[in-house]
């Protein structure tokens, strides 16, 4: 098949990144595949071997208009057999180009419970003739968009995100090196890593970060993940509100995640909402115990190996993060290898990458029939 992924940039997101290693994996099974992407370059984005036209769209209409025009003549000359977008403004993309490309196959995915208020959701439902199916990555976000009629159910299907189990695999040699240049040998070391962004709840994290700091005195608390300038300015402005909180390291973005999670003995998520979100999964692949809020797809994905506790309530996930320190070290590891084994049973990027191509299939040769007329 022809494939071409649609994103609205290679910013170094979750989703951004899941995209990617699905493309590979297709382009590895033999595909013809082709990625592009809405906005122009930026300076930090996920880098891929595979060839990526840029639309180079901003806010303004004129650049929006020329957008439509490059994507129009690319996808012309290169007919496609199916397009698959992801998040927001690239679904809707994508539907539109239907309207001046010989009818592809669209398929749309949402990454997100949250991708908007109701005028993109009114978007997505009179656009949702323009495409064959939307999938969502957790039947929590699928149920959603289903309740607010952005989505009809017999359209809808959830695919879940799938984790790279051989690149997040833990290595014991990697973690006394990173404790070592980290200077935590001796520490209990809380990891977070995603986007600084408000679904995130990073004030949240920090104030239930003070109530385990002051009960634990020898603990960190490293964030990891690129935000505008504002929102790190918000988080450090947080911190001199509620303290010193001087054992709170803001990493920045990071390329060595796997190193990163090798180095922690624990991976904590604080948002207000998420969709599936990769770096749990991740987390779990790298046999680490999780304590996460109750959001979106997290249940789904953590099963019986991991602790829960509710959004926005820094006291509840205070106690998670203390009761799991308290816990042996026998009982940690034993909790982060039954992660392991839970990702490697049902959400590794092999078995995820075979449901898409399947589902690709059975889209396209729908389609394929009922193209061809009844004498063909």
């Amino acid at each position: 098949m022809v494939i071409v992924y649609v994103l609205t940039s290679l910013g170094m997101g979750g989703a951004e990144r899941q995209v990617l290693a699905l493309a590979s994996r297709m382009a590895d099974r033999g595909h013809a595949v082709k990625l592009m992407v809405l906005r122009p370059r930026i300076a930090e984005q996920w880098q891929t071997a595979l060839p990526v036209i840029h639309l180079d769209m901003r806010r303004s209409p004129v650049s929006v208009l020329k957008g439509f025009y490059r994507a129009s003549r690319f996808l012309r000359g290169y007919r496609p057999d199916l397009i698959h977008s992801h998040t927001f403004h690239a679904n809707i993309v994508a539907r539109l180009l239907r309207l001046f490309v010989p009818a592809p196959v669209v398929l749309s995915t949402v990454h997100n419970v949250y991708e908007g208020g109701p005028h993109r959701m009114i978007a997505y439902r009179l656009t949702d003739f323009l495409c064959k199916r939307t999938t969502a990555v957790s039947a929590v976000a699928a149920e959603r968009y289903i309740q607010l009629k952005a989505v009809p159910r017999n359209k809808c299907v959830v695919v879940t995100n799938g984790i790279e189990t051989a690149e997040f695999l833990p290595n014991g040699a990697r973690r006394m090196y990173m404790r070592t240049r980290m200077d935590v040998v001796d520490k209990f070391v809380w990891l977070t890593a995603g986007r600084l962004a408000p679904a995130k709840d990073i004030p949240n994290l920090l104030a239930a970060f003070k109530t385990v700091r002051a009960t634990h005195p020898d603990v960190e608390l490293w964030i990891a993940g690129e935000g505008k300038s504002t929102g790190v300015k918000r988080v450090e402005g947080f911190c001199v509100e509620h303290g010193s909180m001087d054992q709170v390291r803001w990493l920045g973005l990071r390329r060595d995640l796997p190193a990163l999670l090798d180095a922690a003995d624990s991976f904590v998520l604080a948002s207000a909402w998420e969709g599936m979100p990769l770096a749990v999964g991740e987390a779990m692949s790298m046999e680490k115990p999780v304590v996460a809020t109750d959001v979106g797809g997290v249940r789904e994905l953590m099963g019986e190996a991991g602790m829960l506790a509710p959004p926005k309530n820094p006291e509840a996930l205070a106690a998670a993060m203390l009761v799991l320190m308290r816990s042996s070290n026998e009982a940690r590891q034993k909790l982060g290898r039954a992660a392991r084994v839970r990702i490697e049973d049902y959400f590794s990027i092999e078995a995820r990458a075979q449901q898409w191509e399947s589902l690709y299939r059975t889209l396209f040769e729908y389609h394929r029939d009922r193209s061809i007329a009844p004498d063909g």
